[in-house]
């Protein structure tokens, strides 16, 4: 098992049949080409490797005045006929290792409230909820 960083194109490519599984409205194209815009803005999208991909994460260091320096995972999916093996909980220990080693004092993330088995298994791995994230559309 490896957690590498997606940076190529053909890396970010070969991450795409699991993030499709969470982002559905996807294309492999616009995947791509969104991941490398995001990169620009410091987004970091990584991948857990066995015979294949089995889970991803894409991230973002940020510093706000009410949080201080944190990780920001934007996305965290494992493939679904690779669940319960125990990838998320790798992925999100090398996330936890590499926000330590960034100087971060926190990990956050927002999980969609229907979600429910997302939830469990932050809560098993010591998570909580520490707030409400309210957004609003602005196209109708």
């Amino acid at each position: 098992m490896s957690i590498e960083f997606a940076t190529a194109d053909a890396d970010i490519a070969k991450c795409f049949p699991v993030v499709v599984q969470l982002r559905p409205h996807l294309t492999e194209t616009a995947f791509v080409e969104q991941v490398k815009r995001q990169q620009e803005n410091g987004y970091h999208l990584v991948y857990l490797e066995e015979n294949g991909v089995k889970a991803i994460a894409g991230f973002r260091i940020l510093e706000m005045l009410a949080n201080g320096r944190f990780l920001y995972v934007d996305d965290l999916v494992s493939d679904d006929s690779e669940r319960s093996k125990g990838h998320g909980k790798s992925l999100l220990n090398w996330l936890t290792d590499y926000a330590r080693s960034q100087n971060c004092i926190s990990l956050q993330l927002d999980s969609g409230t229907h979600r429910v088995r997302a939830h469990r298994f932050y809560f098993r791995q010591g998570m909580a909820i520490t707030s409400f994230h309210f957004s609003l559309k602005l196209n109708d």
